[in-house]
């Protein structure tokens, strides 16, 4: 699923991103990469702001809806 439909406060596990080269780069040096772990915080509007590591990070819905996770 989409990251922005996925649910709150669970441990979500990256399995793809649906991206061009360039915002997949984007993505990458932002932590999302395949395998990685989050937690979605919230979400407003499709906007999503997540958990990885120990950083929050706010990333809009078109880069949102990018991400494929699955609940680990």
């Amino acid at each position: 699923m989409a990251l922005t439909f996925a649910p709150y406060e669970r441990e979500l596990k990256i399995v793809k991103i649906n991206a061009d080269e360039k915002t997949g780069r984007h993505l990458s040096n932002l932590g999302f990469t395949v395998g990685g772990v989050l937690t979605l915080l919230s979400s407003s509007g499709g906007d999503c702001i997540v958990k990885m590591k120990e950083s929050r990070l706010a990333i809009n819905r078109a880069l949102a809806m990018k991400i494929i996770v699955d609940e680990e």
